[in-house]
């Protein structure tokens, strides 16, 4: 006890423990609170269905007063939809069959004589409500995995706006459209880049939208996908210009290959960011002295004949036998 007042420490003892009392009774709003800003945030939580057999009816129920929905759809012929074949399969037991194994139990929706309030509606629930049902079947796999987190959903993208189980145009996914169309409902801006001369070739079909990005979200930025070593996703069309190489071009290795290029589309060959080659070289590579090893040279003709930089430096994204990129 060297050091330590004696008259102090019993109620030092008492005055911890106290503190302690105190933190177990915060700690569970606390956590409440902490469960309420991840449902703000989009976190969507899967739908955790009943399954009492008492509580369902069956589709064929359902048909007594649902005969308007397509024939496509849930209803009149289910069972050549892509979600029978797959439930079927897969699944056991009422609460993953039928209109209920999205909409619940439908026992007290039907002895109400139709009362709405009784059974789940997607029309009024917010995205992550409507998610969370879809999430019940779809949150395993690499694909919809990260969709609690996705950029979709945290800006109130629910599945359904893409997806129609009842009304679908498209049988694969159940599409409310094609691609690149239904993309475009959002992103107009990106379909104004796919117009340009130089583009990659998602209007004419040989490329779609989730080639490249994942619409359920992942962990690179705008939701890119990755290839099989985990490297960019342009690797996967474009390997020869994925290395590894003994001398990387440093720009490739730290930004990736948007340092140069616009990858929906461009005004110039190979959809680069700058019409001449030297300007965007130019842009790292600068004449002052104190801009380090990257600086250009002051013997660099700039006259217009040797203003492409890339006839001299032929290996620009990498090089297994020349520093300066001269040759492969």
């Amino acid at each position: 006890m060297v050091g330590i007042n004696r008259r102090w420490f019993p109620i030092s003892i008492s005055f911890l423990a106290a503190l302690l009392a105190v933190s177990v009774l915060i700690a569970p709003g606390r956590a409440q609170q902490g469960d309420k800003k991840s449902a703000a945030a989009g976190q969507s939580k899967t739908y955790d269905r009943p399954t009492d057999p008492a509580l369902y009816v069956g589709a064929e129920t359902c048909k007594t007063c649902h005969e308007d929905m397509p024939t496509h759809g849930f209803i009149n012929n289910y069972e050549s939809s892509p979600h029978f074949a797959t439930t079927l399969d897969t699944k056991r037991g009422p609460e993953w069959h039928g209109c209920e194994a999205c909409h619940g139990p439908g026992k007290e929706h039907v002895d109400g004589g139709g009362d709405k309030t009784k059974i789940f509606s997607f029309k009024g629930a917010s995205a992550q409500e409507a998610s969370a049902r879809c999430l019940g079947c779809h949150q395993y796999g690499e694909e919809h995995s990260n969709y609690g987190r996705s950029v979709h959903l945290t800006n109130g993208v629910g599945c359904i706006d893409c997806h129609d189980p009842h009304y679908a145009k498209e049988s694969q996914f159940l599409l409310k459209a094609k691609q690149p169309v239904l993309c475009y409902g959002c992103h107009q801006d990106k379909k104004q880049e796919f117009t340009r001369t130089f583009h990659h070739r998602v209007n004419e079909g040989l490329v779609k939208c989730t080639d490249c990005h994942n619409p359920h979200g992942g962990f690179l930025t705008r939701q890119l996908r990755a290839s099989a070593s985990q490297d960019t996703v342009c690797y996967k069309c474009h390997s020869d210009k994925a290395g590894p190489f003994v001398y990387e071009h440093e720009s490739v290795k730290i930004e990736g290959c948007v340092a140069c290029h616009t990858p929906h589309g461009s005004s110039n060959p190979r959809m680069l960011r700058r019409a001449q080659v030297n300007l965007l070289c130019l842009e790292c590579h600068a004449f002052t002295a104190d801009a380090g090893p990257a600086a250009t040279p002051t013997f660099h003709n700039q006259a217009q004949k040797y203003q492409a930089c890339t006839l001299c430096h032929t290996a620009i994204h990498g090089s297994n036998s020349n520093q300066f990129f001269f040759t492969p």
